[in-house]
């Protein structure tokens, strides 16, 4: 039986910065994953300078192998509305990445021991720790396989929340004739947030690929709001008609409403697996990326004690950073659903709110100060 100081489930960017975070900590970690890589994973993929400055990653060094789209606007607008575009000149306020690449890169450097291409399918608590599939025993068993994450299952974290976030998304590479018809531009993610509040789809373009995907709070006919947002994009002469690809779907938690426990008696979860994704867009790179850097805070101070009283330290530096959650509805979303829409339609059509608020605040998360890099 392989012996773990921690074995991280899901080789994602939580779980692999975690593992580079520790690197030179003097534990054995591995890193499971049921699939092999470099793997599809859907996300419309894109992260921050403040990001790729916390994981240390030279962007030069990226870009020789890997496409590293620099974005200086964005265009936003209520789905039907005219669209309203904001510039960010000087250097890119944010890069896309196709995750394909930017996990198996990370993944890569990340000093693990790699279990690739292996399902976790059990896991049984042990004298100092857990045994999982039979073949490894861990002294902490992390959680990092994203919102269906076979660890927090087996822990009794169901992930009840109100506000569970499903998506549909297809990435592909245009062909050349496709190139010639698309007008989205490489420079400038495209947003439209529906009228019923319920999400947003969006368009990217990233080189000769574009991400094209939709998201929402209700998963009710959600292929067919899909379905009708591409129609649209069509009809207003920004992707092409003959698009072929496969729409992918997948979940994922937001914080405020999470209702996940994030530490057991020798278990810590974190990215997805722990509920982290921004309220407002979404997004859980970044948290997953901060939620593995405080945990490899805490872990280098257990000294091999890993009950859930010494990792309830995790608890309160999440909390810390992202605030306490939420369970019930805040007073914005008390408020009677036609009066939101009134006044969100009418927001939608000011520059100020589209740059300041929904692309400084809710996307690039401008005013959250980044965590110091992991060293090196």
């Amino acid at each position: 039986m392989q012996q773990y100081d921690l074995l991280i489930i899901g080789g994602g960017p939580a779980g692999s910065t975690l593992a580079y975070s520790l690197r030179n900590a003097g534990l054995k970690i591995g890193i499971l994953d049921k699939q092999a890589f470099p793997r599809q994973k859907i996300c419309a993929g894109w992260v921050t300078p403040q990001v790729m400055r916390m994981l240390n990653i030279d962007l030069d060094d990226y870009a020789l192998r890997n496409t590293l789209q620099k974005i200086n606007g964005f265009k936003i607008s209520m789905l039907g509305q005219q669209q309203v575009e904001s510039s960010f000149p000087g250097e890119p306020v944010s890069y896309g990445i196709r995750r394909i690449e930017f996990d198996d890169y990370l993944l890569q450097r990340c000093g693990a021991e790699l279990i690739l291409n292996e399902a976790f399918k059990k896991m049984q608590s042990i004298e100092d720790g857990w045994q999982v599939n039979d073949d490894y025993a861990a002294k902490l068993v992390v959680g990092a396989g994203g919102h269906y994450c076979p660890v927090a299952r087996a822990i009794g974290s169901k992930g009840v929340s109100e506000l569970a976030v499903v998506a549909q998304e297809a990435e592909f590479e245009m062909s050349a004739q496709q190139k010639q018809s698309c007008t989205i531009k490489e420079a400038v993610p495209e947003l439209f947030f529906t009228p019923d509040l319920m999400g947003y789809g969006w368009v990217f373009r990233k080189g000769d690929y574009l991400n094209i995907g939709l998201g929402r709070e209700d998963k009710n006919k959600l292929s067919g709001h899909v379905q009708q947002f591409c129609d649209y994009l069509v009809a207003q002469g920004k992707i092409p008609a003959d698009i072929t690809a496969k729409y992918n779907g997948h979940a994922y938690l937001l914080y405020n409403h999470a209702l996940r426990e994030m530490v057991a008696d020798h278990v810590l979860l974190i990215g997805d697996s722990a509920g982290l994704a921004y309220p407002q867009s979404g997004e859980g790179i970044r948290p997953a990326v901060e939620s593995a850097i405080l945990a490899a805070r805490v872990i280098g101070t257990c000294n091999g004690d890993y009950s859930k009283e010494k990792l309830q330290a995790y608890n309160d530096l999440m909390q810390q950073r992202f605030g306490e959650r939420q369970p019930e509805p805040d007073l914005m979303e008390r408020l009677p659903m036609p009066v939101k829409r009134l006044f969100a339609s009418q927001l939608m059509k000011t520059r100020w709110f589209t740059k300041k608020v929904v692309t400084e605040k809710w996307f690039l998360q401008s005013q959250q100060t980044p965590l110091p890099a992991i060293e090196e």
